[in-house]
């Protein structure tokens, strides 16, 4: 699904320019035709007319999240504190410390000076300003609550850069061990175990069993071929990774396996299904209907399994099902999230409903993730151990062996 944005006529004389996810070009036009508008335009908001601010000299195009936050954050105090629009930006834009947005600020501003809305000058920049921002703004802006609306996406977009965090940080410790271990592993048995070799070939003995498999492992790991096919394989994961997911089948089945992880699966589960709770409370509360919630919050999901039950389930609310419902004939979403949504539909409170579920699968993210790096800790400390035991022992032994004879 991809971002497209749109200009279109809302009446006689209101344009309206936004962004809009779909699968194509003539599926957004359908998306935009549905809301009520009349397309005008409609452009891939990947194209250098709608991503380019126009100035030269920008080659890394990417601002960091947390400073998209940080703004967001400082706009809403300023504009709270009663600072015309125009100041705020030009107090943001001069404080800035990141070229590339200091320039986007500065365009965003002069839109703004030019009689556009706030929301459709930050729609030009859909690489830095999601189409669920957009649509918060565009909210705030049409109910008289900016402020508000900017507040509460600081307040979204921090509580999801926690979450990212929380499980970077309790995966650091576990790879880095695995990255030194394997490292002093591949050492030994690449450079002191040829060593080795030489002295045991002079005591012409017959070796132990470890050490026989120990000296096969040695002469596999020192030739020329297997460091070329794992440079290729290495190469082509990098390659992989690089150009990114590009068909259905690569998505559906990276997300298979992330769900499917052992100790991990879990942790993914539940961090998808915080965002995604999180994202649709925000935008109920901001009176967003519930179907265009819907739309807004998909594109928020990373994992494809989950992002196609979710549209099956938007389809089947477009033709009058309940919420609930839907999720429930899908095996991917637990019951407790199906429950309380469908206790929140009945009782009209559906996104108080969905603010527990998201406070609750968060507070159960950062559990599980405590969990799993107090289990990886030991679990690496003890394979690591384990290995590096064998090979010890297994050079050691030989050597037993040898004391034995001569006495």
């Amino acid at each position: 699904m991809g971002a497209y944005t749109y200009k279109a006529k809302k009446g006689p004389d209101e344009i309206v320019e936004s962004v809009i996810y779909a699968s194509s070009k003539k599926e957004a036009i359908e998306k935009i035709s549905q809301m009520g508008y009349l397309p005008v335009r409609v452009e891939e908001a990947g194209s250098p007319a709608v991503t380019d601010t126009g100035k030269p000299g920008f080659f890394f195009k990417r601002v960091r999240p947390k400073l998209v936050t940080v703004f967001t954050r400082q706009l809403s105090i300023l504009l709270r504190s009663g600072v015309p629009i125009l100041n705020a930006l030009t107090i943001l834009v001069d404080q800035s410390d990141s070229m590339y947005l200091k320039a986007v600020l500065s365009e965003i501003r002069q839109a703004v000076k030019d009689g556009k809305e706030l929301s459709s000058a930050l729609s030009l920049y859909p690489h830095i300003f999601p189409a669920l921002y957009v649509s918060l703004v565009r909210a705030g802006e049409d109910s008289g609550t900016l402020e508000e609306a900017l507040m509460r996406i600081a307040e979204y977009r921090y509580k999801q850069e926690q979450i990212i965090s929380r499980i970077r940080t309790a995966l650091t410790y576990p790879l880095l061990m695995a990255i030194v271990g394997v490292g002093t592993i591949v050492f030994m048995l690449t450079f002191v175990m040829p060593r080795l070799l030489k002295i045991f070939a002079r005591l012409g003995q017959d070796l132990p069993l470890p050490t026989k498999i120990l000296i096969g492992i040695s002469n596999f790991l020192t030739q020329k071929p297997v460091w070329l096919v794992a440079g290729i394989l290495a190469a082509g994961i990098v390659f992989f990774f690089q150009r990114g997911i590009q068909s259905k089948r690569e998505q559906l089945f990276i997300s298979y396996l992330k769900l499917h992880m052992p100790l991990f699966g879990n942790v993914f589960l539940k961090a998808e299904l915080a965002r995604f709770s999180r994202t649709m409370e925000l935008l109920l509360k901001s009176g967003i209907q519930l179907l265009r919630a819907l739309q807004g919050s998909i594109p928020t999901v990373d994992n494809e399994i989950i992002r196609e039950e979710l549209k099956q389930g938007y389809k089947a609310i477009e033709q009058g099902q309940s919420f609930g419902a839907t999720l429930g004939r899908a095996s991917v979403f637990p019951k407790f999230m199906v429950n309380l949504v469908s206790v929140g539909e009945e009782s009209g409170k559906i996104d108080e409903a969905l603010q527990e579920l998201a406070r609750t699968y968060e507070e159960e993210t950062d559990e599980a993730v405590k969990i799993m790096t107090n289990l990886l800790e030991p679990m690496m400390i003890l394979i690591m151990g384990i290995m590096v035991g064998f090979i010890i022992v297994s050079m050691l032994l030989p050597v037993f062996q040898l004391n034995i004879m001569v006495k």
